[in-house]
């Protein structure tokens, strides 16, 4: 369904409520906003296929906008609101877009962005820009001329999403329309309601920013099926768990970062709200370290499912708490279609094997990456063109269920030897100092690379050649010798992404490129 259907049935439910603010948008809001919105791309000679691409923080106009392109047969792009004006103009200019959204919260970024991006003839501020010379129409100014009355046919429209660039530079997922009507609903709608048993009763907690995949889908996927979204402007540990208790949340997604940060709260921190309504907690987009994971089940109890996906195949794997108790470091077994593991010839490795992972899916079409036919093409199985790699290492056991290793790009090759950082970052962030780290290879005139911990420290810790003798003490009471660092370095943050992924690419050009910084030994 969208918000068509529950504009006529449920009026003033709130389809999306902000956590910090109590605001809302209800269905009928949502429909009538979205339903003016796709009126005013039709009259700007927009159709089926075209692209739409917003530019916005967390924002309740994020659904109107998001509604609109759906609901009018458009792929719509979500632009991560941490991008430098240029790297943002990208992803419009690559994308096609004949329309972006922004806020004047961004303002500062997205006037930067039309004379890049000369071919994006429709620019739209949701609060209006400050400077009336602005190539930027105010959002409500340009939509007043509309009613909420929906188009004459409403083909259903798609995400195309950009990967995050932590490896290279961003590129657009494409995927072909479906032939159905927005009154369908999406895809993923049906896939949480099997899956994770969403419905129109369905509280969601979106903890995540909206412009990452998972977040806007799961969020949408939410209202296809009459649900409420409680979405926070920004991740905290003790205001989620507010938000849980204050507003009944039933379900909720999170990435192992949120774990590891709620796992730090105070103990009275973490017993001062009721978290009865929550029935089912949602993680993925990276790798949870086992004793992480671990201990949220013993906190929140038998609660906590995990899926693994990739926005560029059609693949999924999900296990659940009781599953995962059984196969402890799971990702589950694929939900559709197959897991195939094979080295980089494409060969496929019997259960047991690490190797480059391949989701078989159902389409030869069904997945490619937008003006880059080269790399949809290394995306595939040399020999069987519906194999999708998502860029992943990682092994099959004998029952079929999928562990992760790594990812592909970021393995250490040190003496000859593979050693994969995620393994080495999953035991170093148990460390009661350690708020976040990254691990990665760096240049060695003896081994070639060398293992490297980059540690971004607890609040009120600081780095001493002490604290790098007990993480060394540490590493070597948990890790093999060759995997344990044989250096640290200390920084105030690292450059990861809200929704839980590393820029790694960052952190290896300052030593692979720039010489790197200052070094503790370990």
């Amino acid at each position: 369904m969208y918000p068509g259907h529950y504009a006529a049935i449920t009026p003033d439910k709130p389809a999306v409520i902000n956590a910090a603010s109590s605001e809302a948008i209800t269905y009928a809001q949502l429909n009538h906003r979205s339903n003016q919105l796709a009126q005013l791309f039709w009259s700007r000679g927009m159709r089926r296929g075209d692209h739409v691409a917003i530019l916005m923080e967390n924002h309740l106009y994020y659904f109107v906008v998001a509604w609109a392109a759906f609901r009018s047969g458009m792929y719509l792009t979500t632009v991560n609101r941490h991008l430098r004006p240029s790297e943002a103009a990208y992803i419009v200019n690559d994308s096609g877009a004949d329309v972006l959204v922004s806020s004047r919260r961004l303002e500062s970024v997205a006037t930067e962005i039309p004379p890049l991006s000369p071919n994006c003839a429709t620019l739209l501020m949701v609060g209006g820009p400050t400077d009336s010379g602005s190539p930027f129409e105010d959002y409500d100014t340009a939509v007043s001329a509309f009613t909420g009355e929906p188009l004459m046919e409403e083909p259903a429209g798609e995400f195309m999403p950009y990967s995050s660039g932590t490896t290279g530079r961003p590129k657009g997922i494409i995927k072909p329309l479906r032939d159905e009507t927005a009154a369908a609903g999406t895809l993923l709608a049906k896939a949480l309601k099997g899956v994770f048993g969403f419905d129109e009763h369905s509280i969601y907690l979106s903890p995540a920013p909206l412009y990452h995949s998972a977040p806007i889908g799961f969020s949408i996927a939410a209202q296809s099926l009459g649900g409420t979204v409680i979405m926070m402007e920004r991740f905290d540990a003790l205001e989620a768990l507010r938000a849980i208790d204050r507003y009944g949340v039933t379900h909720s997604q999170w990435v192992p970062t949120m774990f590891s940060r709620l796992l730090k709260l105070r103990e009275e921190e973490r017993t001062a709200f009721a978290l009865s309504t929550h029935k089912i907690a949602i993680h993925s987009a990276a790798p949870c370290p086992l004793k992480v994971k671990q201990q949220m089940i013993e906190w929140w109890g038998p609660i906590v499912h995990e899926y693994y996906a990739g926005s560029d195949t059609d693949g999924m794997t999900y296990i659940g708490p009781g599953e995962w108790l059984a196969h402890p470091g799971s990702v589950g077994r694929p939900t559709a279609g197959g897991i195939h593991i094979c080295n980089e010839y494409g060969e496929e490795l019997p259960a047991g094997e690490t190797g480059i992972i391949y989701f078989e899916s159902s389409r030869n079409t069904a997945v490619n990456y937008h003006n880059d036919t080269e790399k949809s093409a290394k995306a595939r199985h040399p020999d069987h063109p519906t194999w999708m790699a998502p860029g992943d290492i990682g092994h099959v056991d004998s029952e079929g269920y999928l562990y992760l290793t790594d990812r592909a790009s970021f393995m250490i090759i040190s003496g000859g030897v593979n050693i994969y950082p995620q393994e080495i970052e999953d035991e170093l962030i148990m460390h009661p100092s350690v708020d976040d780290v990254a691990v990665i290879g760096v240049p060695s005139e003896e081994f070639g690379e060398d293992v490297k911990a980059i540690i971004q420290l607890v609040e009120g810790v600081e780095a001493s050649s002490a604290l790098v003798e007990d993480l060394n003490n540490f590493a070597r009471e948990h890790l093999a010798h060759y995997k344990c660092p044989r250096s640290y370095d200390f920084e105030a943050s690292l450059p990861r992404l809200p929704t839980g992924k590393l820029y790694k690419r960052e952190l290896k050009a300052r030593y692979w490129n720039e010489g790197g910084s200052s070094i503790i030994q370990g």
